[in-house]
């Protein structure tokens, strides 16, 4: 072997490799949609462990129904469009996870799995796949057994029955249920702490703030869209809070109570479904707190923060085109 041939092939190997394909792009190995996935079940970890803590078995059977179910209709769906079945990305773990967190404990095991099979297929699969969905998959399944089951998913499929082995949280009201028809406030150490009833991942506002400061760390999650809900919330909040001075539900039981931490978090932060640009994540996580003090103040619903996220999801291809980067030196001139 010549000495010019060693050196082409040096040549050859170290050569950029370019890969064509559409955008969005993603720069760096540890960017991946795999590693992206991962550091969101990191950061629910404390949401995970506050949800054993408070409903024991109750949240660990529902978390594995969901997972397996979600794992199981990605491989089934994958099949019936002779597609490659991709399970090594952890997208569906993470639709499995989300969802069963925005489930109560109480929920029987046939809503758990056709949660998942909806989450999966109409959500996410319907429109191609990882990265091609326009709603939150987990937020897809979730209002559809809403809709189709709604004794179980309703405020008194909350609360399950006193007897030996049930949780003290399952046996208690929601803290917006008890607010919206008894008038009971609860306390903010509660909401913060998670010694409420609720969706499994909604009752601890420390657990929630843990796991999601992880996800801005690592910059897996965009940190205007939770900042831009937060502010709205607290803001109209804070409005109706001087409109009554004499209200005992303050801007912290807002904050803190129900979904809305968890949702800010870890849902509304998905980034196939949100806004790719900086402008459009303000825009986003704003519209999406806004909707949520209109459902809480004037429907009937104590919560809306499931609500809120899919009617914006809705709106990001509009968002991402109103919020187009003007490109440097001005627009490109359109020929005459």
């Amino acid at each position: 072997m010549t000495q010019e041939t060693v050196n082409n092939d040096a040549t050859e190997t170290e050569a950029p490799v370019t890969h064509v394909a559409p955008g969005p792009h993603l720069g760096g190995g540890c960017l991946t949609a795999r590693w992206m996935m991962l550091d969101v079940l990191i950061g629910l970890l404390p949401v995970l462990l506050v949800s054993l803590w408070v409903f024991g078995w109750y949240a660990a059977r529902v978390l594995a129904i969901c997972v397996g179910s979600c794992v199981v209709a990605e491989g089934i769906f994958t099949a019936m469009r002779r597609r490659q079945c991709r399970l090594g990305d952890f997208s569906a773990v993470v639709t499995g996870v989300i969802l069963a967190f925005s489930l109560p404990g109480t929920a029987p095991w046939y809503v758990a799995v056709i949660g998942s099979f909806a989450a999966i297929g109409i959500g996410k699969l319907a429109f191609g796949g990882l990265g091609q969905n326009i709603f939150n998959p987990a937020m897809v399944g979730r209002a559809f057994v809403m809709i189709a089951f709604t004794s179980a998913m309703a405020a008194g499929g909350y609360v399950a029955s006193e007897k030996a082995g049930v949780p003290d949280a399952l046996t208690q009201a929601t803290p917006m249920t008890a607010l919206q028809q008894e008038g009971k406030v609860a306390s903010l150490g509660d909401l913060f702490w998670g010694d409420t009833n609720g969706s499994l991942g909604e009752t601890s506002a420390f657990a929630c703030l843990l796991g999601g400061l992880y996800l801005l760390i690592r910059r897996t999650a965009a940190w205007q869209i939770p900042l831009g809900v937060l502010l709205a919330v607290g803001i109209i909040a804070g409005g109706q809070n001087l409109m009554d001075l004499q209200a005992k539900w303050t801007v912290g039981h807002h904050l803190m109570g129900g979904a809305l931490l968890f949702g800010a978090l870890f849902i509304a932060t998905d980034p196939v479904t949100s806004p790719l640009t900086g402008r459009g994540r303000w825009i986003f996580g704003l519209g999406i707190g806004a909707i949520v003090m209109l459902l809480r103040s004037l429907s009937a619903y104590p919560e809306g923060v499931m609500f809120a996220v899919l009617l914006m999801n809705a709106v990001v291809p509009l968002i991402n085109r109103w919020t187009v980067p003007r490109p440097v030196g001005g627009p490109v001139p359109s020929k005459a």
